[in-house]
C-alpha cells in the first residue's frame, strides 16, 4: 500500500510540475493546484499509523494522530482561497487581453 502512495504522490508532481512549465496560464494554475494535492497526500500518509486496529479507540490499539488531518484542512482551505485569486486574476488577464498564452501577452514586460 505504501508503494501505490508513493507512485501517486511522485506522479502528481510530475504531472504537476510538467503543467507548471506550460506556456498556458490555466494550465499552470491546474499545475499548482495538482501540486498542492500531492503535498496533501504526503501530509496524510505522514499520519499514518501501523496496527491492525482502527484508530481512536480508547481501550485497546493507538490513536491516530490528529495533526496531519488539521493541516491537510488547513491547506484544502488556504489552496481554496489562493485558486480563487489565482482564477480572478485569470479572468481579467483573459478578458484584457483576449488569449491565455503567455507567448501571445507580451505587454507584461513593461
Amino acid at each position: 500500500m505504501e508503494l501505490l502512495i508513493a507512485i501517486m504522490i511522485g506522479s502528481f508532481f510530475g504531472i504537476g510540475v510538467f503543467q507548471l512549465l506550460r506556456r498556458n496560464v490555466i494550465r499552470s494554475a491546474l499545475g499548482i493546484v495538482i501540486i498542492s494535492y500531492a503535498i496533501n497526500l504526503i501530509l496524510l500518509s505522514s499520519g499514518a499509523f501501523k496496527g491492525d486496529v482502527p484508530p481512536y479507540i480508547e481501550l485497546v490499539g493507538q490513536p491516530s494522530d490528529a495533526l496531519p488531518q488539521a493541516l491537510i484542512l488547513t491547506a484544502i482551505v488556504i489552496s481554496i482561497g489562493g485558486f480563487a485569486l489565482v482564477l480572478e486574476m485569470l479572468y481579467v488577464l483573459s478578458m484584457r487581453y483576449k488569449s491565455s498564452d503567455l507567448d501571445e501577452i507580451d505587454r507584461l514586460k513593461h
